[in-house]
């Protein structure tokens, strides 16, 4: 892992905690010329998109959805994914379950025009391949955002199942 990939870890999961704890934050720059933020309803329904590729049951696709150096914490692989080859493997064996994700709480702060994070929690529905047995896993989840060249990159998702208890 990287010096720059570490510390962009760091900086996701100490920025996951600040958001939880914090109602809200506001900083403006006056006079800047930085891009317009978004909202926090735009940076939420970057899910719907994502949620959207895993229907279509190509990890390529999903994969499309992370920057080149995005890195992938995933929730049911101990392995962290910080390529496009590792993301798209994790995702073609993620996908035989026919995942559909619904999100239960969202909190999203916005950091500027071009990032973003959106943290909280998301359940999924996974189908059994073999026999079509359905379970739901609950999970907490970080979604880092970049706008690159006009489109928004998933730079850092981290996933995990919610501690039992």
């Amino acid at each position: 892992m990287t010096r720059t990939t570490r510390i962009r870890a760091a900086l996701v999961t100490a920025t996951a905690v600040v958001t939880a704890a914090t109602v809200s934050v506001g900083v403006s720059a006056a006079g800047s010329e930085k891009p317009s933020k978004p909202t926090k309803k735009q940076i939420a329904a970057l899910f719907d998109g994502w949620n959207a590729a895993l229907r279509t049951g190509d990890a390529e696709i999903v994969a499309d959805r992370y920057a080149k150096d995005a890195v992938l914490l995933p929730t049911v692989s101990n392995k962290v994914r910080t390529d496009r080859a590792g993301i798209v493997d994790y995702f073609e064996h993620f996908l035989q379950n026919k995942p559909v994700g619904k999100k239960v709480r969202t909190i999203v702060n916005v950091l500027d025009g071009d990032s973003a994070i959106d943290t909280g929690v998301y359940a999924f529905t996974l189908t059994d391949p073999d026999t079509g047995e359905k379970r739901v896993v609950e999970a907490r989840y970080t979604y880092e955002y970049e706008k690159r060249d006009g489109v928004w990159k998933i730079v850092n998702h981290h996933s995990s199942a919610m501690p039992e208890g």
